[in-house]
């Protein structure tokens, strides 16, 4: 079966092996902090933009797994083809009288939407999450790691605020956070004000997932964002996992947490669908595109069915969390990922996840990177 480029381009990170990495890395790199600079800037913004999530947008602090029981089906899939799977390993526990099956979380996102109902949040209260995952599936290159550290947030919401206007305000809220951070670095740490790596932006340009298809019909996916980063280096990005008028969406996404097929209109009338999305930047030190944030409002039981049965999957309906939804047992709720190491990688000009992170990566990667004075942290 032929492959076309728009199909190969709706998940993972778009380079396809080292060879291509090769010539996606830096080849003048000089980083501005030292590996333990590095530490106090990467800690200083860590606990200014956990704090000020929180009150920005009304979170408090809370535990999170590490690990989920497989029959939960509250783990993260990731997107709906399939392609990438949890780690699973057996607890057999008290000599397999009571076991567990159980499995490595992939991001958060449906275990929150229970939190909220467990911590008793209300609607205006909710939930941040200092979440550690493992993703086996990942090609390794300069920005995707099978570790994984997000801010995984959540929030509990009204019947009438599952609107765009809505998820707008929310996103500019936390983009605002990502700023002042940025600007805090820059004064703390000045070598990070370096002329050729300008400040972010102070605010974020909204899109929809049908107009950068209309303005970019030939490109797949990844090259549409390259282009559009040109002309607006900060967006958002709505209605990221409905089907587009070219028949692919833009990006596959999973079919039981973002609503990304409810009707909207868009700021001039015209019907759009998504009441989610993604904030995408343009790295001035990789000189590519860059994801920070992906999330939106969350499906009521009506999307769920609908999204699933559009996905194939009506048998996830059996599981425990989606029967919640169903039976209307845990809140309406908004939320994201906000990716740690990619946001940290960012904000103090660094060339490499593995300059944030400390992780396991091949030696063919981490021979590349000490070509390119590029440090990775071990």
């Amino acid at each position: 079966m032929t492959v076309t480029p728009k199909e190969a381009d709706l998940a993972g990170p778009g380079i396809g092996d080292y060879e291509q990495l090769a010539r996606v890395l830096p080849q003048d790199y000089e980083p501005l902090l030292d590996p333990l600079e590095t530490m106090r800037a990467l800690y200083e913004a860590k606990r200014f933009i956990e704090d000020h999530l929180c009150s920005e947008l009304n979170l408090m602090q809370v535990q999170v797994p590490l690990i989920v029981d497989t029959a939960s089906g509250v783990n993260d899939y990731l997107d709906r083809d399939g392609s990438r799977t949890p780690i699973q390993f057996h607890i057999s526990n008290d000599r397999d009288d009571h076991p567990i099956d159980a499995e490595v979380v992939q991001a958060a996102t449906k275990w929150k939407r229970m939190a909220l109902r467990q911590f008793g949040l209300q609607p205006g209260e909710g939930l941040l999450t200092d979440m550690r995952a493992v993703r086996k599936d990942y090609f390794l290159d300069h920005d995707h790691s099978a570790y994984v550290d997000q801010w995984d947030w959540e929030k509990a919401i009204l019947p009438e605020q599952r609107t765009l206007d809505y998820l707008t305000g929310t996103v500019r809220s936390i983009w605002k956070v990502l700023v002042e951070a940025d600007a805090l670095l820059r004064e703390r740490f000045p070598a990070l004000a370096d002329g050729r790596f300008p400040a972010l932006p102070a605010e974020l340009t909204f899109l929809h997932a049908e107009d950068i298809l209309e303005a970019y019909p030939d490109l797949p996916r990844k090259q549409r964002e390259t282009a559009i980063l040109q002309d607006y280096p900060a967006i958002f990005i709505y209605g990221i996992g409905w089907t587009l008028a070219d028949g692919y969406p833009h990006e596959l996404r999973a079919a039981d947490y973002d609503d990304w097929s409810t009707e909207t209109l868009s700021a001039d009338g015209r019907p759009m669908h998504g009441l989610n999305g993604d904030i995408l930047v343009w790295n001035p030190v990789t000189r590519r595109r860059h994801e920070l944030m992906s999330g939106g409002i969350r499906v009521t039981k009506e999307a769920l069915v609908r999204q699933l049965e559009l996905s194939g999957q009506l048998d996830f309906l059996e599981l425990p969390y989606h029967q919640a939804i169903l039976s209307g047992e845990i809140p309406l709720s908004v939320g994201a990922g906000i990716g740690q190491s990619r946001t940290m990688m960012l904000l103090l000009r660094k060339a490499h996840l593995g300059e944030v992170s400390v992780t396991v990566w091949p030696q063919v990667l981490k021979d590349m990177c000490a070509r390119r004075n590029i440090r990775v942290l071990e």
